[in-house]
């Protein structure tokens, strides 16, 4: 029997073995593309550029990472991106954990799975269609002001909050899904044995479902930190005049590629430590 028909028998005989050649390529291809761009996005951030040209010069050089340090207004906006992408996991998270657990372990059977759809269908409807609602919602005069005025307050307009708020709002779901199903898996005899015990709500909170559930909120977290970490375009039509990493490197990439090539770093590297640090957690076996 030759070679070709032996491997033609055990790929018949074995579907797995079958699919995993066949994907084998497209994945591998994928890889190189990925890998090759970041290769790319690091060795041209140690290039510069021209001062009178604005032309890219290919000479070696850690002037672009030495500025992005020592620059007060990079530092600034670095630390501003990372503090509004963990202040909209935490939003994330506060908000998700009712929900999850109502639509888990409250609602009637026959319900979840229609809850669950209602939660992801906002995923379905455009990006941009839902950030300029959002923006409609905080201008001047719009819904914001006109359900907070008759307690004298008003909308909290443009700028910071407006953009942790809409990137709350667009990220949500992504939270909500896997604390969803780790609820969901939860075994209601604990619960019960808790309560048996003389466990009290908050306790049987505190030292069952959390630590059960929270490798679910750290996969959630991994979507909701790093989409917020590399969005700009919120920013750019509800954060007023607010700057982040990804609208620095928006705007030095027609003037000066090199320095945001230098920027684009960074939230590769903090996203990197980030599942580095929610590995620990089991975070990325729950995804």
């Amino acid at each position: 029997m030759s070679l070709l028909t032996r491997t033609a028998g055990a790929l018949h005989r074995r579907p797995r073995l079958r699919l995993a050649l066949l994907l084998t390529a497209p994945l591998l291809w994928l890889a190189v593309l990925y890998l090759g761009s970041l290769t790319v996005l690091f060795v041209s951030a140690f290039w510069t550029t021209d001062s009178f040209t604005s032309e890219v010069v290919k000479v070696w050089s850690a002037d672009n990472f030495h500025e992005l340090f020592t620059t007060p207004v990079y530092r600034q906006v670095i630390l501003r991106s990372v503090g509004v992408a963990a202040a909209v996991t935490v939003l994330c998270a506060v908000l998700a954990f009712p929900v999850a657990f109502y639509t888990a372990r409250v609602a009637r059977p026959r319900w979840r799975p229609l809850l669950v759809v209602a939660i992801l269908t906002p995923l379905w409807a455009s990006y941009l269609v839902k950030v300029y609602a959002w923006r409609l919602i905080l201008s001047e005069g719009g819904l914001a002001d006109w359900m907070l005025r008759p307690f004298g307050l008003s909308g909290p307009g443009f700028g910071l909050p407006a953009a942790v708020l809409t990137l709350t709002y667009l990220w949500l779901p992504y939270m909500i899904l896997p604390i969803h199903t780790a609820l969901e898996q939860l075994p209601a005899n604990l619960l019960d044995a808790s309560a048996d015990l003389g466990a009290r709500t908050w306790r049987t909170f505190r030292s069952v479902v959390l630590p059960m559930v929270l490798p679910s909120v750290a996969a959630g977290s991994i979507f909701t930190f790093s989409l917020s970490l590399g969005d700009y375009i919120t920013v750019q039509i509800v954060g007023g005049k607010t700057q982040l990493i990804g609208n620095l490197v928006y705007s030095n990439i027609e003037l000066n590629l090199p320095m945001a090539a230098a920027l684009g770093t960074v939230p590769v590297v903090v996203i990197v430590l980030y599942l580095l640090a929610m590995r620990r957690t089991g975070a990325l076996s729950s995804l």
